[in-house]
């Protein structure tokens, strides 16, 4: 248990960082397609400030305790941070496939650890983030299409 809660941990981390990333392309968006885009961003920052509780909630439930700062956060991600500046949708969409994809690889393989120890309320959850993340890809890549 030990190491799934460690795993959890490192994507709640994940998921914070992410979340931030979120918000800076969602203030930074330039481009003909600004208020699509803009739109968009917001959604996904607000899914995953969901997912951020859910998973906190989740570590709790599991008998220990959620990393709560900044700097745990920036000491156990994956996600690599963006800079404060204008960028255009395309490089933003880009970004985000890779760190859906960071995220669903996380995921599948909490799952699969869950699903070892019979910790079935986490794989189940793993399995709805699987799902969104998914989604998300093909969407952000049908976005890409010309």
């Amino acid at each position: 248990m030990e190491n799934l809660v460690k795993d959890l941990n490192c994507l709640l981390s994940d998921l914070n960082v992410f979340y931030r990333k979120l918000q800076n392309y969602h203030w930074n968006i330039k481009g003909k397609d600004f208020f699509n885009v803009h739109v968009k961003l917001e959604e996904y920052y607000n899914e995953i400030n969901e997912q951020i509780d859910e998973l906190a909630e989740q570590i709790l439930m599991l008998g220990n305790e959620p990393l709560g700062t900044m700097q745990d956060y920036l000491n156990n991600t994956c996600i690599t941070e963006t800079k404060n500046e204008k960028i255009d949708s395309c490089v933003i969409f880009d970004n985000l496939i890779k760190d859906y994809e960071t995220l669903l690889n996380k995921v599948k393989d909490i799952k699969k650890k869950s699903d070892g120890i019979e910790c079935y309320l986490t794989s189940s959850l793993m399995d709805s983030y699987i799902t969104v993340y998914m989604k998300n890809i093909w969407m952000l890549r049908q976005s890409m299409e010309k």
